[in-house]
């Protein structure tokens, strides 16, 4: 259950009749006037409740061969994710999901890490992964595969960062599960053939799809749709909601 701040009224999430984002934390409310009395005045309300930072997963190559300006762009990425105020999620590993981890760390943003190894000595010498930018680092023991549905559960907003065929593996995954999902475009890989392999899915997940050349424009967004609308249904796990709610 969730609290409306301002009225105290607990309710499920998909119940809310709407939200917003504040510091980076989401708020529920039972309706429209809540809300904007919270707006207007949220200091107010903000002991009242216990409220969660919201998650923006990044995925992307872990090679080093970028260029330098996907690499400045990965970085900004990071940056307004810690901006923002959102936790970063990333795989804990080398390429531009350590440069967006590298621009959060630098804006004092909240960095995790999933890695795939079962210690901080195999994450080290087995998976040759970074460990200088990350707040926490979670040891799922799953290997590189295993970890990725990790990854994309624990974020409640996914982006996309250049890649290869692992990047495209936890697309599909965000796809199939209906996360929101933003597609950094001019980043490389995979970005630029999403749009026709969405296209050859011929079915509605319920995921949702967000394309900027921007860090910044995605980004804001992308916090715009989940608060709007996407909290009603984050994942395909979650009911989806009666006719006429929302």
């Amino acid at each position: 259950m969730v609290q409306d701040p301002v009225c105290q009224m607990k309710f499920s999430p998909r119940e809310a009749r709407t939200t917003t984002e504040y510091e980076g934390k989401l708020y529920y409310f039972c309706s429209l006037a809540c809300r904007d009395t919270f707006i207007s005045q949220p200091d107010l309300y903000l002991n009242n409740v216990t409220s969660m930072f919201l998650t923006v997963g990044v995925m992307g190559s872990a090679g080093n061969e970028a260029a330098k300006d996907v690499i400045e762009k990965s970085r900004n990425l990071g940056k307004h994710i810690a901006q923002r105020g959102f936790v970063l999620i990333t795989g804990a590993c080398p390429g531009l999901p350590y440069e967006c981890a590298s621009g959060a760390k630098q804006t004092g943003g909240m960095s995790i890490g999933i890695s795939p190894a079962l210690s901080l000595d195999e994450h080290i010498h087995k998976y040759k992964s970074p460990v200088d930018v990350y707040d926490v680092i979670i040891y799922t023991g799953s290997g590189l595969m295993g970890r990725e549905v990790t990854n994309i559960r624990s974020s409640d907003m996914v982006i996309i960062l250049g890649g290869r065929s692992g990047t495209l593996g936890e697309f599909a995954i965000a796809f199939d599960e209906g996360k929101l999902i933003g597609v950094l475009q001019g980043s490389g890989g995979i970005t630029d053939q999403i749009p026709d392999i969405v296209a050859s899915f011929q079915k509605d997940s319920g995921a949702r799809l967000v394309y900027s050349n921007d860090p910044v424009e995605l980004i804001n967004e992308m916090a715009k749709l989940y608060t709007e609308h996407h909290y009603q249904r984050p994942s395909c796990f979650c009911d989806a909601m009666p006719a006429g709610t929302g």
